[in-house]
């Protein structure tokens, strides 16, 4: 009730303020009665009247607060008061704001991301009860996700007891035809409890059943896209079959739009799970907790189950790591660290902003000095004055973070398009919603009173006394060590992200200079995956790869064309171990690459010729098996030694036609990435390969005279004429394959060099403040100092040497704050130290140099006073 009457008397504050006046002149009237009464004169009376109450309109103010809400009533008279101060200074305001649009938009454009990629909730019904389920290797040669070998996962189906449903999948691609042009889809081969787990259901038709967890059932479940685009929207699509891969498949339902999980999949495929014991297949698998269940017990139920699991030969159960993971790690596991890397580079932009915000405040609060030191003397609490100052400071923050808001509208998309391609998983999630709003205003207000508190204290200090007394030395002297101090940290923040953009940038150039073993320049590359159903065996395979090769050799402006199966810096190859002949002995461990390649493969790539031959025609399945192998493997295996006539077999159980006779030694070749160290490699003449798999996926690729770009349709013309219903799974010139190897370490260094220039830039601004501030400050001193002799070199090294002195100091706090922060940075280097000294010394040069050249306006400023005008003018 008592809240209801101090509202009902904020909207009636005339009438009260009426009210209040009736009963203080109620009791003066009172006291001037009484006082006559007792013998005193009007005049004595009145004045003991006004005497015994005080000051009448502090009495009302007091009574005002007791009977309304003053809090409100105050903070809109602080918001007024605060509009026309602001308004009254364009220039702080305008720079103020400037500082922080730029601060809180950087934040706010990589909080978006952050907050769609990262924090924003999986599109299904209670997502947090969604897991990944793990057990694992965590060494292998080979880089996998979170998942379950085939065995595994059907003795865990069996056993579960904590999560309601289970599934596994694994994704791949299927050549669509019959509906257009053939076109090679995403796909995911799923168990029927795929659909149930994530608790989604076909917008049309039904999911799988498990009796369909087999290959004889060619079923299929469209995406509500691939529906749409391929079938034009086709309501009675359900129990019409399609070709996949040469085969037909009946479609029984459609997804809901948008579903497209696990990424980016257009069709789902039912899944037969193996449980032979020799199967070494290791997929995803999900499962959603049981109603009652925690992921404790989860945890604990699923590492007691994987205890108890027998191992394969040779596998050490130390290294087997059991996990029960978030479901949105499958999709994020890889970005998270980078963009939390992102967002500290730009929480260090906002604190220089910051710092140079709370510097002019500083320096504006020295100019209202007077106004302040008035209102101090007239009653003015000390509360009040801190509370008028935090709401300016607070009112410019706001204003940057409204207009960061506008930068991060168009940062965002910036930032997605300089990001290559597949990086940034969720895209579609990735947008400025209310919580990206509440982030920026909450940001905007929090360090609005952060970076304000310490101006308001100065300006409200001691210092006010100071001012009356005309004793304001020491204050001046204080106020300059505050700015100091905001400069320095500035300046060592600034020196952190410098140096992560320097290490990132020169990690990245020399990834760049990085010899792959190949020459990439006037080469074309076209993949194709052969379907099963159309080619079962690897004759039919080997027919279609020479027919193909036999076309593009014959394309205009194509000077040579070859081969191979996994093609250099593609994300699969296949490896393994292989024997030697004589019962040599083989390093633990050792395992090469094994790629089957055409005749001409080597020349067209450019890959050097070391020892022995290459391939020719004549290598083909008449003729004796013969391997070319990689330096490495000669230098491992025959160091010293001529490699040419030994032999090896890629066989466990080798016959006599398996043993393979080395031929030839070729240069060493990055077939995992620009980063990675060069596989040992085996190559095998495509002609001699009798295992299918080994030739269903094949690139094929050609050496051109010209630009390569010129001759892809000629390329695809030539596909067409082998198969029309063979689609191309890509086609790229292989200088843009390299460049996409690069593409994420140049978007990392780009983002942090942008960032980086923005601090560098604050913290010039605000050298340059400060400095210019002291120059104003000092002119009566530099007056004095000129008249009595100095000259203007003299001026400007003295203001040139204080702007060294704080780059000095900021540098020092600065490289140890790198030291210890750019080790975050290391998963994301190639051949550079964290601790890298040539960059550190470089990135405190020109912090140096940045810090002279923003004292030097300054400086000539200070050298350019008239002695007599600065004499005069105090």
């Amino acid at each position: 009730m008592a809240w209801i009457n101090r509202f009902w008397n904020l909207l009636h504050r005339d009438r009260l303020s009426r009210d209040l006046d009736e009963e203080l002149q109620f009791h003066l009237d009172a006291r001037t009665r009484a006082n006559l009464q007792a013998g005193m004169s009007p005049e004595a009376s009145q004045y003991d009247a006004r005497k015994q109450f005080g000051n009448a309109v502090l009495a009302k103010e007091r009574a005002r607060e007791v009977n309304t809400l003053a809090s409100l009533e105050t903070l809109g008279q602080d918001l007024r008061y605060a509009i026309r101060s602001l308004g009254r200074s364009p220039g702080f305001l305008s720079i103020a704001v400037a500082a922080m649009a730029l601060g809180t938009g950087a934040n706010t454009a990589v909080f978006t991301v952050v907050n769609g990629v990262l924090l924003r909730s999986l599109p299904f019904p209670q997502p947090d009860r969604l897991f990944l389920i793990s057990y694992k290797p965590q060494h292998t040669p080979f880089e996998t996700g979170p998942g379950l070998a085939d065995q595994h996962y059907l003795e865990f189906a069996k056993q579960n007891r904590a999560f309601e449903s289970i599934a596994t999948f694994g994704e791949s691609g299927v050549t669509l035809t019959g509906a257009g042009d053939a076109v090679r889809l995403p796909a995911a081969s799923v168990t029927s409890g795929f659909f149930r787990v994530l608790g989604v259901s076909p917008a049309m038709g039904r999911a799988f059943v498990p009796a369909e967890e087999k290959r004889a059932s060619s079923v299929a479940v469209l995406s509500d896209q691939l529906w749409r685009s391929r079938f034009g929207g086709d309501r009675d699509i359900l129990g019409k079959t399609i070709t996949l891969d040469g085969g037909r498949a009946t479609v029984i339902g459609v997804m809901p739009d948008g579903f497209a999980f696990p990424r980016n999949v257009e069709l789902w495929l039912p899944l037969e799970v193996g449980g032979d014991p020799g199967n070494s297949y290791f997929r995803t698998v999900i499962g959603r907790l049981g109603p009652s269940v925690s992921l404790q017990q989860a945890r604990a139920q699923f590492e007691t189950f994987a205890q108890q699991l027998p191992l394969g030969a040779g596998a050490n159960r130390s290294d087997m790591t059991a996990q029960v993971l978030p479901l949105k790690d499958l999709l994020v596991g890889n970005v998270r660290k980078l963009l939390l890397v992102f967002m500290g580079a730009v929480a260090f932009v906002l604190l220089i902003a910051c710092a140079n915000v709370a510097n002019l405040l500083l320096m504006r609060g020295a100019s209202r000095r007077q106004e302040i030191a008035v209102r101090s003397a007239l009653g003015a609490r000390r509360g009040r004055l801190i509370r008028q100052l935090l709401t300016e400071s607070v009112m410019v923050s706001l204003t940057g973070a409204a207009a960061g808001i506008l930068l991060a509208v168009v940062g965002v998309p910036a930032l997605l398009a300089l990001a290559p391609t597949g990086s940034v998983p969720r895209m579609e999630e990735i947008h400025i919603d209310g919580w990206v709003l509440a982030f920026a205003l909450g940001l905007g207000g929090f360090t609005g009173i952060v970076f304000g508190l310490v101006p308001a204290l100065q300006a409200t200090g001691r210092e006010l006394r100071d001012f009356l007394n005309q004793n304001s030395r020491t204050s001046a002297g204080r106020r300059d060590r505050v700015l100091s101090v905001m400069v320095v940290a500035e300046i060592a923040l600034a020196l952190v992200l410098l140096t992560g953009a320097g290490l990132m940038m020169k990690s990245f150039l020399r990834m760049r200079s990085v010899d792959p073993g190949f020459r990439s320049d006037h080469v074309l590359t076209l993949t194709v995956d052969l379907p099963e159903s159309t080619y079962a065996t690897a004759t039919a395979m080997e027919r279609f790869h020479e027919r193909l090769l036999g076309k593009l050799s014959n394309v205009p402006g194509v000077l040579a064309a070859g081969a191979v199966n996994w093609l250099p810096l593609s994300p699969f190859l296949i490896r393994g171990d292989f024997g030697l002949d004589g019962g040599q002995r083989i390093p633990r461990d050792y395992l090469a690459d094994k790629p089957a390649v055409s005749a001409d493969y080597f020349r067209v790539m450019g890959i050097s010729t070391l020892e022995g031959r290459g391939f020719t025609e004549q290598d083909n399945h008449d003729a004796p098996g013969v391997a070319v192998i990689s330096r490495s493997v000669a230098r491992t295996l025959w160091p010293g030694r001529d490699a040419v006539g030994k032999r090896l077999t890629l066989e466990d159980n080798p016959k006599p036609e398996d043993w393979l006779t080395i031929v030839g030694v070729v240069d060493d070749v990055r077939q995992a990435g620009m980063t990675a160290e060069p596989h040992a490699a085996i190559y095998q003449p495509y002609q001699q390969v009798t295992r299918p798999f080994f030739l269903s996926h094949m690139t094929f690729v050609v050496r051109t005279a010209a630009d390569p770009v010129s001759v892809s349709a000629a390329m695809r013309q030539a596909l067409a004429g082998v198969d029309r219903n063979q689609p191309v799974d890509s086609i790229a010139a292989m200088t843009d394959l390299v460049d996409a190897t690069t593409a994420e370490p140049r978007f990392q260094a780009r983002l942090i060099s942008i960032f980086s220039l923005l601090a560098l830039l604050l913290a010039a601004l605000g050298i340059y403040g400060v400095l210019a501030y002291a120059v104003t400050e000092r002119t009566r001193e530099i007056g004095i100092r000129m008249a009595l002799g100095a000259e203007k070199s003299d001026i400007t090294r003295m203001v040139l040497k204080r702007s060294l002195l704080l780059a000095t100091a900021g540098a020092a706090i600065g490289i140890a704050g790198a030291l210890m922060v750019t080790r975050v940075l290391e998963k994301f280097l190639f051949d550079v130290k964290p601790t890298d000294p040539a960059t550190f010394a470089v990135v405190a040069a020109l912090l140096g140099a940045i810090a002279l050249l923003a004292g030097w306006l300054p400086a000539r400023r200070a050298s350019a006073v008239d002695p007599l005008m600065a004499l005069r003018s105090e």
